[in-house]
């Protein structure tokens, strides 16, 4: 007997079980982006590799160490996305939309990074991000966290915490990578291999450690924030006038420099402490050269990414309950209830658009078909018998208790459900 195949190790299948949690957190999010004005925007899985390593960083560990990469028989270097901006700024330049005014977008689905599979991290992972090219003020920073503030609230998530920073420009942020790659080349014996090997090509990495022997040395080392130009600075403090305007409290953290390579002046992160050490659920930060940097004309940017599984994880973890939504499980019983059962549903679907209906296609007894709408958790069940069919009517009987089932006119059907949700 042939062994049986099964899932690639850190890419996981989402069961039905489950999708229900997944597409609320799904609608949850996009219905919130679009209420602020943004539009949904889809890019390819595969892009040709350079359009990561030029936008993410040579140096970063997911050029380095995590994308699948391939060559194709013509040449091209492809490599699996595994993040969404790369992609979205190629799209703009591509397509220049930038020409168009302010661009505001989100994006979902698959990315993907070869590192060791845990929880909360996986080498296909699933994420909606947002993003914003043509702004470059703080008050487009500031909506950022506006809604990802609001998200969390409609979420029921509380204990989040949202950590900022500031890289400074452009031209600041090189300046302060010589004065720490000063700092860090006398203190390289205490260095980690890792941090040996960033020094060179990104020494604000180093920052970014997770080694607690270097704690003490990155503590230390000296301060970015001591070393703004004054036009960051000034971006820098009115954002955070915007976020005490709206009473959304943060923490700054000076360590905080985000893992790739095209941020400049604000970084953010919101995190929570339920998830152990994957606590990061919403990351992101300003991006105003990457644009350039790509080959496209001088566009401001910024956004975010949130990882759909470890929102997931978390509302699983806190036990936080999903609106459910009006569910009917139709139990044609009689012979000729098959088509009536049809245009019921189609009458239903059409008054209950967000309703969950099953059609029981079994032509099992009355018995089996209540065992199958408990285990469906539907909220009711509609039973046409023979009775039923001859007086052109249905018997509702809630299935959660919420009262004795009736008898009603098909007529009146509808208005029995919109009285009751």
């Amino acid at each position: 007997m042939s062994k049986n195949i099964q899932a690639i190790r850190g890419m996981n299948d989402l069961l039905p079980a489950d999708s229900d949690l997944w597409l609320f957190v799904e609608k949850v999010m996009s219905d919130l982006f679009t209420s602020y004005g943004y539009k949904y925007i889809s890019t390819p899985i595969v892009e040709k590799s350079e359009t990561f390593c030029r936008a993410i960083g040579e140096a970063t560990d997911i050029v380095e160490k995590e994308m699948y990469t391939w060559k194709e028989q013509s040449g091209d270097s492809l490599s699996l996305r595994p993040e969404g901006t790369a992609g979205c700024v190629r799209s703009m330049i591509e397509h220049n939309l930038p020409r168009e005014g302010i661009q505001k977008v989100f994006y979902r689905g698959p990315m993907f990074r070869h590192e060791r599979p845990q929880k909360g991290r996986y080498r296909q992972f699933h994420q909606i991000g947002v993003e914003v090219f043509g702004a470059n003020g703080p008050k487009i920073d500031a909506e950022l966290m506006s809604m990802t503030n609001s998200l969390w609230h409609k979420l029921g998530l509380k204990d989040v915490t949202l950590n900022i920073n500031t890289l400074g420009s452009s031209e600041s942020r090189l300046k302060y990578k010589e004065i720490l790659r000063d700092y860090f080349l006398d203190c390289k014996d205490s260095l980690d291999a890792d941090s040996i090997r960033r020094l060179e090509k990104n020494p604000l990495r180093i920052l970014d450690s997770k080694n607690i022997e270097m704690q003490s040395i990155i503590e230390n080392a000296p301060k970015l924030m001591d070393n703004l130009d004054d036009e960051s600075r000034k971006h820098y403090n009115d954002f955070i006038n915007y976020l005490e305007c709206l009473n959304i409290p943060f923490q700054v953290d000076t360590k905080l420099v985000r893992g790739l390579d095209y941020y400049n002046r604000t970084v953010f992160e919101w995190t929570t402490n339920e998830l152990g050490s994957q606590g990061a659920i919403c990351a992101g930060g300003r991006y105003d050269s990457l644009v350039e940097l790509m080959g496209g004309k001088p566009t401001p940017g910024v956004g975010f990414a949130i990882g759909i599984e470890r929102i997931v994880l978390l509302l699983q973890k806190l036990d936080l309950l999903i609106p459910e939504p009006l569910s009917i499980y139709i139990m044609p019983l009689a012979d000729d209830a098959q088509i009536k059962s049809m245009q019921i549903a189609d009458d239903l679907h059409a008054a209950f658009p967000e309703a969950i209906l099953y059609n029981d296609i079994s032509h099992g007894n009355i018995k089996n078909q209540f065992k199958r709408a408990n285990k469906a958790n539907a909220g009711y069940a509609l039973i046409l018998g023979n009775d039923e069919i001859s007086n052109n009517q249905v018997s509702i009987k809630p299935l959660k208790g919420q009262g004795e089932q009736i008898t009603v006119s098909i007529e009146k059907m509808i208005n029995y459900f919109k009285e009751g949700v």
